[in-house]
């Protein structure tokens, strides 16, 4: 692949990732992203096969991302601590209102059933892996996958509020509740 062609396909990628962080994989259009990525319709195909290969890419992308993240973590930290870790930022007002390399699980989850197969694919190996990551101990899984749940189902609460004093309670109330 030449530098302009890679360079063009990052910035298609750089303007789904916004729209999926923001509004979930199906709402943007195509005429929206391309223009977003300052190119297009037309030179679309050029890159992807489908706006949903174009989403699931992003998706895979972003899901490997946080997972990076959580590995960075001290490995010798007890599953528990991991998850309180995690949950500090992941239900915290920067990661709330973060536009951009936040978790697109919240804008993304209600959709996920009628998209293709492969985003729940996806979806079940980020779980599966980061239920791994932050169990410590196999028996410590069901707790872990509880965990990130709340977080999810948290921080997906907390934006549907907005900014605002409720959104800030839903935020410390799922955090308080990793215990």
């Amino acid at each position: 692949m030449s530098d302009k062609k890679a360079q063009t396909r990052e910035r298609i990628l750089a303007a789904a990732r916004a729209a999926l962080l923001q509004r979930g994989p199906t709402e943007p259009g195509l005429a929206e992203l391309m223009g977003a990525a300052g190119l297009t319709v037309g030179g679309f195909y050029a890159h992807f096969t489908s706006k949903d290969a174009l989403m699931l890419e992003v998706f895979q992308q972003m899901l490997c991302q946080r997972r990076e993240r959580v590995a960075q973590f001290d490995p010798v930290l007890p599953g528990h601590e991991r998850r309180v870790l995690l949950a500090a930022f992941h239900l915290s007002r920067k990661h709330r209102d973060a536009s951009e390399l936040g978790c697109p699980l919240p804008s993304s989850i209600g959709e996920l059933a009628r998209m293709p197969e492969g985003f729940r694919v996806v979806l079940a190996e980020h779980i599966e892996l980061i239920t791994a990551q932050l169990a410590g101990r196999p028996e410590e899984a069901e707790q872990a996958l509880a965990d990130i749940a709340l977080m999810v189902g948290g921080l997906a609460l907390a934006r549907a509020l907005g900014p605002g004093e409720l959104s800030d309670r839903v935020l410390r109330a799922a955090k308080s509740a990793i215990v």
